[in-house]
Formats: C-alpha cells, sequence, structure tokens
C-alpha cells in the first residue's frame, strides 16, 4: 500500500477490534473527517 497524500481516496479496509467484532474502513465512519490512532499493543 502506497502513502496517503492529500487529496486521496482512502483504501477499502476491513480492522478486527479489539473485544471482538469488526470496523470496515471508510464505510461504518460516520463523520466526513476522522483521525484514527493505531496502537500495535505491548509486545
Amino acid at each position: 500500500m502506497e502513502k496517503l497524500t492529500g487529496g486521496d481516496v482512502f483504501p477499502e479496509v476491513t480492522l478486527n477490534v479489539a473485544g471482538g467484532g469488526t470496523l470496515e474502513l471508510p464505510g461504518d465512519l460516520e463523520a466526513g473527517l476522522t483521525i484514527l490512532l493505531f496502537y500495535r499493543g505491548y509486545w
């Protein structure tokens, strides 16, 4: 996957959510502008 730049469309991605379930991006987002924070957890 290439780095996104201003004006690019976010690609469709399905993420596994901590605690169960999935989140489909960008389809499950309700707001026009969103900030996502990815935390890899503790190894």
